[in-house]
């Protein structure tokens, strides 16, 4: 157990003045004896404490270095910040509350404060389920009219960018102690989006090409 000032200042009257100084042996001896049920002090203890006090008049702990803790206010603005709006990021809160980023995610992991990440779902139609068994016979009939029907499909990645503030899930978080289970509908067709189109590769040349379509009126999204 670490020594406090009070310990300190205790042992250094039992080091005493004068011709009544006991030596350092003693002092760990005497200390033990008026505290049996603590660790007992070694003599290297007793003489760092005694020139420390030589050398600067005191023995207080010296001054920590480092960043200085957050008070309690900032803390509660931190949390009410999140409370507001749920969708704040760290850097926006930061920026608000003029202190760092690393301090506001140590608040939020403070008060187990997590960020939940949206997931995006399609909703289903009633007769989508059919339309799914259909295309799986459809490909299948043609797959088996022609070996090589499947090799010639064309695949691609597609990313839609939105232009009306549209849900991200790459940079959607919804901040909470527990999972709120927040859902929240939106439409597919809007004219205010952009489609990157990414093909991995075609059917007979190989090569990779991307372009951005100008479509408007995309008549789908893919999430």
């Amino acid at each position: 157990m670490p020594l406090n000032e009070r310990d300190r200042i205790e042992i250094l009257m039992m080091i005493g003045v004068g011709d009544r100084m006991r030596t350092q042996q003693e002092v760990c001896r005497l200390f033990h004896e008026m505290h049996p049920d603590r660790e007992p002090v070694s003599q290297s203890t007793v003489s760092r404490i005694e020139r420390k006090y030589r050398e600067l008049g005191h023995v207080r702990d010296a001054p920590r270095q480092g960043r200085p803790k957050i008070n309690e206010n900032v803390q509660q603005d931190v949390i009410l910040s999140a409370l507001e709006n749920p969708h704040c990021t760290v850097r926006q809160v930061s920026r608000d509350l003029n202190i760092g980023k690393s301090s506001v995610s140590n608040i939020f992991k403070k008060v187990k404060y997590h960020p939940y990440r949206v997931r995006l779902i399609h909703e289903l139609a009633e007769d989508d389920f059919d339309r799914r068994t259909e295309f799986c016979e459809y490909m299948m009939d043609h797959n088996n009219q022609n070996n090589g029907f499947i090799a010639n499909i064309l695949f691609s990645d597609e990313a839609t960018f939105f232009l009306n503030g549209h849900v991200n899930r790459q940079n959607t978080r919804y901040w909470s102690q527990e999972n709120p289970h927040w859902m929240q509908e939106y439409h597919t067709q809007h004219p205010q989006k952009r489609d990157l189109d990414d093909y991995n590769k075609t059917a007979r040349s190989g090569q990779k090409k991307s372009y951005i379509r100008n479509d408007e009126y995309t008549p789908y999204c893919k999430i």
